[in-house]
């Protein structure tokens, strides 16, 4: 199987934005564990990073050519981009998204994923394991 990991718009901070939120790891450190986890599960993990809404879209796009399934981390645009929402919709992978925080536990506007609709599920709050956990998912929904 072959899963591609999106990360949004200022995820490339990670390990040094608001590290009380969103962790002390680097993202580097996070893809290098998403990539072995979905090694030990025989799956080939492909990692993105965009701060760009449309360059995420066109990934997204790509991935009809390159990939199984996807696993989304889309930042703040998870709570406005029906953009993002189209194209995972349009091409009907199964898809995961992912939080590093609680949302839930957050900012009101936060509450509210325009991506959740069109994914097959959602993981928050449990920080850089949530990746680990979405792959996980996927492989064995494939096994």
């Amino acid at each position: 199987m072959r899963i591609l990991v999106i990360h949004g718009p200022n995820l490339n901070l990670t390990g040094t934005r608001e590290p009380g939120i969103y962790g002390a790891r680097t993202l580097e450190d996070i893809n290098r564990e998403i990539v072995a986890r979905g090694a030990a599960l025989g799956c080939t993990v492909t990692c993105f990073q965009s701060n760009h809404e449309g360059a995420i879209i066109d990934r997204i796009h790509q991935a009809r050519e390159d990939a199984d399934a996807i696993v989304i981390n889309a930042g703040a645009y998870t709570h406005y981009s029906y953009a993002i929402a189209d194209a995972l919709a349009a091409v009907a992978l199964p898809c995961i998204e992912v939080h590093l925080s609680n949302i839930f536990k957050r900012e009101d506007f936060r509450h509210q994923s325009t991506l959740s609709p069109v994914c097959d599920g959602m993981i928050c709050g449990l920080g850089p394991q949530g990746y680990s956990l979405a792959v996980e998912a996927l492989a064995h929904k494939n096994a």
